[in-house]
């Protein structure tokens, strides 16, 4: 038995997600606060939805859906139903499996899981790292739950504040480029939505190219004629530092990240 803790946008996309990937709905239950939600969960899925005490106590496996500001009041709840034998996955962006650990009762297995924003139409990226007592078989368990949302890696913990900053923080950079020449195509005459349409589908393109395992320098290089309007553009790019900005930029979301994660 697997419980949701949480059904907002993330907690949603997990739990659709398992039904899709073949869980039957009376193998989830689902905790959801608010009446009108709950209700409509029922109804759209199938789903058992309880409170947070029962759905710990019936289901193996816990997946903290929640916002990070209120994970320890949960933890404090939980801690008196939870058996020594559940494993506990977290989401919640900036809570360490040390924190989450000291919470809990004596040797909870605790998985903390990064997933990004793709997750939620099932194309996300998710690294998960184990804490203290997480054993193969408890991050191997994590890792097929989350597949259902997407693509998981496995990372040591320390690591998660990089992931953060690449793929949880990444989806904003693309949908940024992505404005950005929707905005040039505008500038060049095009109608918004033919601008639109064409920046969409070519990042969608180039990101399918990408799938079959060709390194970007060499896509890159595949479209890029000599003296041509494509050299053109990468040259004003590389003049503007572009390259060097992205780097700082996931450096800055890193840095962020961890300042997050220690208060």
């Amino acid at each position: 038995m697997i419980a949701i803790i949480g059904a907002g946008r993330m907690g949603e996309a997990l739990l659709a997600g398992l039904l899709g990937r073949g869980h039957a709905p009376d193998e989830v239950l689902v905790t959801e606060p608010r009446a009108g939600h709950a209700e409509e969960l029922r109804r759209r899925h199938g789903v058992e939805v309880v409170d947070a005490a029962e759905a710990v106590t019936r289901a193996d496996t816990v997946l903290l859906a929640i916002k990070p500001q209120d994970m320890l009041a949960l933890l404090d709840d939980l801690a008196p139903v939870l058996a020594a034998d559940r494993l506990v996955i977290s989401v919640a962006a900036g809570v360490t499996t040390a924190v989450i650990e000291k919470y809990l009762p004596g040797d909870v297995a605790v998985v903390r899981a990064m997933p990004n924003a793709p997750a939620l139409v099932g194309a996300g990226m998710t690294a998960v790292a184990g804490g203290r007592h997480a054993a193969a078989e408890h991050l191997d368990r994590a890792e097929e739950l989350l597949r259902s949302v997407g693509e998981v890696v496995r990372v040591p913990e320390r690591h998660l504040d990089a992931v953060t900053a690449l793929s949880g923080s990444g989806p904003a950079y693309f949908y940024y480029v992505v404005e950005s020449l929707v905005e040039a195509g505008v500038l060049l005459g095009l109608p918004r939505d033919t601008a639109h349409r064409l920046a969409v589908q070519t990042a969608t393109g180039a990101a399918a190219m990408l799938r079959e395992g060709e390194h970007p320098a060499v896509l890159r290089e595949a479209v890029t004629s000599p003296g041509g309007t494509t050299a053109a553009a990468l040259r004003e790019l590389d003049r503007h530092g572009v390259r060097a900005a992205f780097t700082d930029a996931v450096e800055a979301a890193h840095d962020r990240s961890r300042q997050l994660a220690e208060g």
